[in-house]
């Protein structure tokens, strides 16, 4: 399979970045009116939070789930791996993580193709042969190749601002019921992050389509990635509650979502695996009667 431009993500993240731009255009005047900060103090903080998130998020992500980077020396068969598959995607070879947790999963981090990170936990390296490990490998690639960090963290950035005010602005009501103020601050705020959740959530599933192509295209292999998927998904029955819980905050980076009941299968950043499966199962059958 060739790798080849999909409009229909570009046009996704175009109408998803024009919704959320238009929204956060309101929540921004919102808060300067509101607010006893004004219009400077809101970009200077805004900027702050800006630069930290654009500049950090990888390394916020990795300390997050516990992933330390390796070197070739430490895994050498891993270490090939991602620069023959980083050679046929026509990538920068990116940094290479390993987090130490049961649960079988892999993520991609990176403002850029040039500052990028692959991480993949011990329960994954245990759980795949060398073919599924690539196509695993290969689909981060793919987000990497599409640029879906960099878009997935922009993005989020005013969201993330709304969900903090929501959280700490309940806090600071709680202690005087007699401020209108802060509870419209709170009622704005969930509406942005609602919204902005849900757009999020939409772009998210889509790509994750794109990325299994990808990751067909650089690997030749789209069976490999839907065996991969198949055995995580077996695997995660048996890692313990605990560990579930403790990582389900990282679900948009994953290449499998640990979902946790029914609002966590609505608001699940991917889509179905099965289906995932059966478009994964149609590339084969295209490449076996080019």
């Amino acid at each position: 399979m060739k790798w080849s431009t999909d409009w229909g993500l570009r046009g996704r993240m175009a109408i998803t970045m024009f919704l959320l731009f238009g929204l956060y255009i309101v929540f921004l005047g919102f808060l300067v009116v509101s607010t006893d900060i004004g219009i400077i103090g809101v970009i200077v903080i805004m900027g702050l939070f800006s630069f930290v998130q654009y500049y950090y998020s990888d390394r916020i992500a990795l300390y997050s789930m516990g992933a330390k980077e390796v070197s070739p020396e430490e895994q050498p068969e891993l270490h090939r791996m991602v620069d023959r598959l980083s050679q046929q995607a026509d990538l920068p070879k990116p940094a290479v993580a390993i987090a130490d947790t049961q649960v079988p999963n892999a993520f991609a981090t990176g403002r850029n193709q040039k500052n990028a990170t692959v991480a993949v936990t011990s329960g994954l390296l245990r759980t795949l042969n060398q073919e599924e490990l690539e196509g695993v490998l290969a689909h981060e690639l793919a987000h990497i190749k599409n640029r879906d960090v960099m878009v997935m963290t922009i993005a989020s950035f005013l969201s993330s601002i709304a969900f903090i005010i929501v959280r700490w602005g309940w806090l600071f009501a709680g202690n005087d019921r007699n401020a209108p103020p802060i509870w419209v601050a709170i009622a704005v705020s969930l509406l942005v992050w609602v919204v902005s959740f849900l757009l999020i959530r939409l772009l998210s599933r889509y790509r994750e389509y794109v990325a299994d192509r990808g990751a067909a295209a650089i690997t030749g292999n789209p069976a490999a990635l839907a065996s991969a998927l198949m055995a995580i998904n077996g695997r995660m029955d048996r890692v313990p509650k605990e560990d579930l819980r403790e990582q389900a905050e990282m679900n948009a980076f994953f290449i499998f979502p640990i979902r946790s009941g029914f609002i966590g299968r609505i608001a699940s950043t991917h889509p179905p695996m099965e289906k995932r499966i059966e478009r994964l199962r149609e590339m084969e059958r295209e490449l076996a009667t080019a």
